[in-house]
């Protein structure tokens, strides 16, 4: 008998620097093809999946904007990237055998959805992933508040965060060796330390709509059907009990 889920529909938030693989630019088809195939699996395990996928492998508005560009002219362009990366998936997941929709909140017929809360609810319930592109649609706002906003509206049992490292540090892991890691943490902690987890606007928002924060390493094969089961290594941002 099969392990019981610990969370039934969850909002999965993959930077677009992990679908780089080993390359400095771009999408590296072996690494969604893991990512892919790990999310296939916890389909299979009978949960429900979203996602929303950065864009910062192809553009990042903000960089953009400190080389001299409009920051709402860069943002919009890094919000097409997201578009380009949620193809990407899309292709991917169906390689997998998994349904998959994208649904972009700026509006392009030709290639995607456009977003609709309740269409993409409804896209859940029967079993496909709904893969949400261009962020809110509006500049000065990143990834991570657009994926706390939509695991909000999708009412989502938990928002992951997916990462190179395997849960929050008080340093980067990989350039600090004696970082500290934390198991649970609350919204609060994360704010008053301005730990690099998602943006403040993002916790924020979180907070409000009392969506637990669950950050795992992406690229360990099988971590996030282990997290959907309630085990491996992660650490939870809740609101303090």
């Amino acid at each position: 008998m099969s392990q019981p889920l610990a969370y039934k529909r969850v909002l999965l938030k993959v930077s677009g620097e992990a679908l780089m693989g080993k390359q400095e630019y771009g999408l590296d088809t072996e690494t969604v093809a893991a990512i892919a195939s790990d999310i296939g699996d916890v389909v299979e395990m009978g949960a429900e999946v979203c996602l929303v996928i950065g864009g910062g492998n192809i553009f990042r508005g903000i960089s953009g904007a400190a080389a001299g560009m409009d920051r709402a002219q860069a943002d919009y362009m890094g919000m097409l990237a997201t578009v380009m990366n949620a193809l990407g998936m899309q292709g991917a997941l169906e390689k997998c055998g998994i349904q998959t929709r994208v649904q972009s909140a700026i509006p392009m017929a030709s290639v995607c959805e456009p977003y609709i809360r309740r269409r993409a609810e409804r896209h859940m319930e029967k079993g496909r992933v709904v893969i949400f592109a261009a962020g809110t649609g509006n500049p000065f706002f990143t990834t991570d508040t657009a994926a706390a906003l939509r695991a909000a509206e999708m009412k989502c049992d938990a928002l992951l965060k997916g990462t190179q490292v395997d849960g929050v540090y008080s340093a980067d892991p990989r350039k600090v060796a004696d970082a500290t890691r934390f198991e649970e943490l609350t919204y609060h902690d994360v704010l008053s330390r301005d730990l690099a987890v998602m943006d403040a606007s993002a916790i924020s928002l979180a907070r409000e709509n009392r969506v637990p924060i669950l950050v795992f390493n992406i690229r360990a094969p099988g971590a996030f059907a282990q997290l959907m089961r309630g085990e491996g290594r992660f650490t939870t941002i809740i609101e303090r009990r």
